[in-house]
């Protein structure tokens, strides 16, 4: 009978969520769903000095908003709970001890300062450090004193110095590493807990995990896991490695050097759905050329085999590209809850319709961040250099300018029914009876009312917004600088 595919994400609560971390999360998720399978959340927590106090609830709130539901976990509970390692650490020693008898492991006795002095002397030498095996042979006796002595110890893996290992990934096929490269790793640290190393490989077998997914920079570590498996007889899980997550220039991602996290990606306006897109095509393609994907699509078409082994560079210019798509795709309810946030920190005239501005922004913003930039004029009419009224293609000059700005003046201090159509209409009238270009009117109109050279909205969706009152304050305004400064220039 086949197994369930049973996958699990295992972070550490040591601070914010990084796109490795997040990608790593997504695609464990798609693997099982896209299997009818079960995604599991564990919390790898033994690194105790490494906690970050609120780590956990960032795992847990950025599971829940990217929408990836776990099938159990810590706070949901499940059949192999708990799912908190550092409530599990009685699980471990029993099994440390049981490759100690079987030949697999050892009780190292070796202080911190002896062995930072064989660190040092390697480094000298420009050699990798590798344990000394100075415990390996120790008698039964002299252990037995040690530990009844409480003497600090740790207990480490007895690793093969001949021969190879070799194992097989989905994504890079055989792995093949020779044995005299793997160091005796720490399994049980002197405070008793399972390093992650050790913890991470009982756990994924008594959890029934069947897939293991992870990043590439853990390829060189798995022999070690799989010799545990072999020493205890256990099935081996399949392996899916990722390919790194770099910046375009090629370097790695680094929260350290200023790159953002999944938290960081929020605070910059973008949406979840869209980073959530996003990650997925980092390393991985549709047989199709779709590229945008909600949740669930995903999880119908994700298909290991489409995973790439080649790095994959993270472009903040293309997620913005996915960030728009998915702004033009909500509705303008939709979108203007999303950017009511921002319109009413950035907008403080009560008199304005923060829902007209929302649609007349949607088509025009990228990230969310952007809105507080675009609509500054309708709060005032700021003191705008004249020339921006000049434009080649709207085949404008500031005589032109001022002409129709005193052409428009009359018509629009007529209108009783302010409204779009009406200003339209209007206003398009008025450029064809004066024999002029639309942009010929519109162009001055839009740059005497909101001061600016580009602008979300045109002249008549912006006078709209703005009111009778205040756009006929403002063209005034704009009919007398240019008058002023065509008297000066004349």
């Amino acid at each position: 009978m086949k197994r369930q595919v049973r996958t699990r994400f295992a972070p550490s609560p040591t601070g914010y969520m990084h796109i490795g971390n997040l990608r790593t999360a997504l695609y464990e998720y798609l693997v099982a769903k896209s299997q009818n399978g079960k995604f599991i959340l564990r919390i790898e927590d033994t690194d105790q000095e490494r906690l970050v106090e609120g780590a956990v609830d960032i795992i847990y709130n950025t599971l829940k908003l990217c929408g990836m539901k776990h099938d159990e976990g810590p706070d949901i509970g499940g059949p192999y709970a708990p799912y908190i390692q550092s409530e599990r650490k009685d699980t471990y020693m029993p099994y440390a001890e049981e490759l100690i008898e079987k030949g697999h492991a050892y009780y190292c006795f070796c202080s911190k300062e002896r062995l930072d002095s064989l660190r040092s002397e390697c480094e000298k030498k420009n050699q990798t450090f590798m344990y000394d095996r100075h415990c390996l042979d120790l008698s039964k006796d002299e252990i037995a004193e040690k530990l009844k002595n409480k003497e600090p110890c740790v207990i480490r893996q007895k690793m093969p110095r001949k021969g190879t290992t070799t194992f097989e990934d989905v994504v890079y096929g055989t792995i093949t590493i020779e044995n005299n490269m793997l160091e005796d790793q720490i399994l049980i640290k002197s405070d008793g807990l399972p390093t992650y190393n050790f913890a991470n490989v009982i756990d994924d077998h008594l959890m029934d995990i069947t897939h293991v997914v992870r990043g590439s920079e853990y390829l060189s570590s798995t022999p070690k896991y799989n010799l545990l498996y072999e020493a205890f007889g256990w099935e081996i899980p399949v392996y899916i490695h990722l390919p790194l997550i770099v910046k375009p220039d090629g370097s790695k991602i680094s929260k350290r050097k200023g790159d953002a996290g999944f938290e960081d990606l929020l605070e910059m306006g973008f949406l979840v759905e869209a980073i959530i897109n996003y990650i997925a095509l980092l390393g991985w393609a549709p047989d199709s050329n779709q590229e945008i994907f909600t949740l669930s699509e995903l999880e119908k078409v994700f298909n290991i085999k489409n995973i790439s082994k080649s790095p994959s560079s993270f472009d903040m210019d293309k997620l913005r590209w996915f960030n728009a798509q998915y702004i033009r795709a909500k509705s303008a309810e939709e979108f203007h809850k999303l950017a009511l946030p921002y319109l009413t920190e950035s907008i403080t005239n009560k008199d304005i319709d923060l829902f007209k501005v929302s649609k007349i922004l949607q088509a025009r913003t990228e990230v969310l961040t952007d809105i507080p930039s675009k609509v500054g004029f309708f709060n005032e009419l700021c003191d705008y250099d004249l020339n921006i009224y000049v434009h080649k293609k709207m085949k404008t000059t500031l005589e032109i300018s001022l002409n129709s700005l005193k052409e428009a003046l009359p018509v629009l201090e007529s209108i009783e029914d302010w409204n779009e159509p009406s200003l339209h209409d209007n206003l398009l009238d008025l450029a064809k009876n004066l024999g002029i270009k639309n942009g010929q009117m519109l162009w001055p109109v839009r740059t005497a009312i909101s001061g600016w050279q580009v602008t979300p909205g045109g002249a008549i969706e912006i006078a709209d917004i703005l009111g009778k009152n205040e756009t006929l304050r403002r063209i005034r305004i704009g009919i007398e600088r240019l008058e002023k400064a065509l008297t000066i220039a004349d």
